[in-house]
């Protein structure tokens, strides 16, 4: 039975970055993995539309979140939270486990944060050092106006952490023109890539807090990567095939060009959410991404039995509901290396599974209707 991976991570990977990481392995003290390293540098800078700084750590990219708390971060400071989902509440919870109990700005699960009330937040508490906000919230299928939250944030002496694991190389992200200061991602999404290497991106402005920063780090401490970069190495041993298989992808996405991948993404994004509706199905987000789509299940499906029986009996796999919309949802993606053939087959199988499961639907309905939609986008 072929496999068809449809979950917002991991995402499938290239089978030429597959063969690329086959290659006998490099030390990672030699002139030729210095050769990797920078490229792959250059290559991020492409990807987050940024001249600043980028930093790559070996970790998922909640490792590169909790590097982005305590590199910037004292025990005292003010900061806030901007969430509208699991990932957005994972910022709390890294900022509680070092002792900061941010200002919570949390909007429901499938809405969009809103620029004004982080502006409100920023006035009433002019000493905040930090706005810790996401990208793409993975768990609902919205994406945020960072463009707008940026220039909000820009205005104050608060530097903008942006959560953009699942968002980069599929959601537009312009770094530097929408004034974030820190971005996070991670390697097993949109850059087509297993898990295992995340990625910072950091602006004049939070690089200036780095040595007021008095929160522990030793790992994760930013200054220590920022020296190694000049030499073309990291601090510790990275994950040399790792960066082996980075260094094709970003060539891969630069062939391409950014442009025509954050427009390929979009129009499977518009065909998957048509897709869906013709189901009769509910779509969790009011603001939708591009790299993944949320929606709601007829209340008498068990989404998480619908999940297993789409791997186990069809070898498709998607993404059920996190949290509060456990069993709730199922999340398609479309980023990276998901192709519209990949999605087709998905919808097929999904059609099956729901009639199968009592919940009626025309044959083909869903496969004619995302068909039709991305043929016209």
């Amino acid at each position: 039975m072929k496999k068809i991976l449809l979950t917002p991570g991991p995402t499938p990977v290239p089978e030429e970055v597959l063969l690329a990481m086959a290659a006998p392995i490099l030390h990672h003290r030699t002139e030729e993995f210095g050769e990797i390293f920078s490229r792959c540098l250059d290559g991020l800078k492409y990807v987050y539309q940024t001249s600043n700084e980028v930093l790559v750590v070996a970790a998922s990219g909640t490792g590169a979140m909790e590097a982005s708390v305590v590199n910037f971060s004292r025990p005292d400071d003010k900061v806030i939270v901007a969430s509208c989902g699991n990932f957005g509440e994972r910022w709390t919870k890294i900022l509680r486990a070092y002792g900061i109990n941010p200002i919570e700005i949390s909007f429901g699960w499938g809405q969009a944060v809103d620029p004004a009330e982080i502006e409100k937040r920023l006035k009433e508490n002019p000493e905040i050092k930090a706005v810790y906000t996401t990208l793409t919230e993975t768990s609902t299928g919205v994406v945020n106006d960072i463009e707008t939250i940026g220039q909000v944030v820009a205005r104050s002496e608060a530097i903008l952490v942006v959560d953009a694991i699942s968002g980069l190389a599929g959601d537009k992200l312009l770094t530097d023109e929408w004034k974030v200061d820190v971005a996070v991602s991670g390697s097993q999404k949109g850059l087509m890539l297993p898990p295992g290497l995340a990625f910072v991106s950091l602006s004049p402005k939070a690089i200036n807090l780095l040595e007021t920063a008095t929160l522990p780090r030793f790992y994760f401490d930013f200054r220590l990567m920022r020296k190694s970069v000049g030499t073309k190495e990291t601090p510790f041993t990275p994950a040399v095939s790792l960066f082996v298989g980075l260094d094709r992808a970003l060539a891969m996405i630069k062939e391409k060009g950014l442009g025509n991948i954050w427009r390929d993404c979009e129009k499977m994004a518009r065909a998957v959410r048509q897709a869906l509706l013709s189901l009769g199905l509910k779509l969790v987000a009011e603001r939708p991404a591009n790299i993944v789509t949320a929606a709601y299940l007829p209340e008498n499906i068990d989404g998480g039995k619908l999940v297993k029986t789409l791997r186990q009996e069809y070898g498709i796999s998607i993404a059920g509901g996190q949290g509060k919309l456990k069993g709730k949802i199922i999340r398609l993606a479309h980023t990276g290396y998901i192709s519209p053939s990949d999605i087709l087959a998905g919808l097929g199988a999904l059609e099956k599974v729901l009639n199968n499961s009592g919940y009626k639907v025309s044959p083909g309905i869903s496969l004619s209707r995302f068909s039709e939609t991305i043929n016209n986008v």
